[in-house]
């Protein structure tokens, strides 16, 4: 069942709730009932967060992707966007590369992955995120 947004509890109300207020509202904005033991602030503020959401609209399906592959402790690589300027200090000197719509930029040269850019740094083979430290 949806409720219109202007019968809805304000940010103002939720903030207020009793606890039996917070039971009540849990279980019209989720349709189930809430964990055993949540205490009245931990459900005021997932009920503000919901109501936000529903307000403002939820964060996107990738978002929710990333979120449940750190839950589960998985990895989540991490690309950097263009314009982004990556800062490395190797044996005693500072490697600056920026971060392409195709690649990476160091010193007037153009490479097409981190790796290229770690093993040009460092003489060897190497994770290039986990060498720029993003992985």
């Amino acid at each position: 069942m949806t409720v219109p947004t202007e019968m809805q509890p304000t940010l103002d109300a939720i903030e207020r709730f009793d606890r039996s207020d917070c039971l009540a509202e849990w279980r019209r904005m989720f349709g189930a009932e809430p964990p055993p033991y949540l205490s009245v602030s931990f459900m005021r503020r997932v009920l503000l967060w919901k109501r936000q959401c529903d307000l403002d609209g939820d964060v996107s399906s990738n978002t929710w992707r990333t979120l449940e592959r750190i839950a589960d402790g998985r990895r989540v690589a991490s690309h950097p966007k263009p314009g982004t300027e990556l800062i490395r200090e190797w044996n005693g000197r500072t490697y600056r590369v920026r971060v392409t719509e195709h690649g990476f930029e160091m010193e007037g040269a153009r490479y097409r992955s981190l790796s290229a850019v770690a093993k040009r740094i460092t003489g060897a083979h190497w994770s290039g995120p986990r060498f720029f430290g993003l992985a």
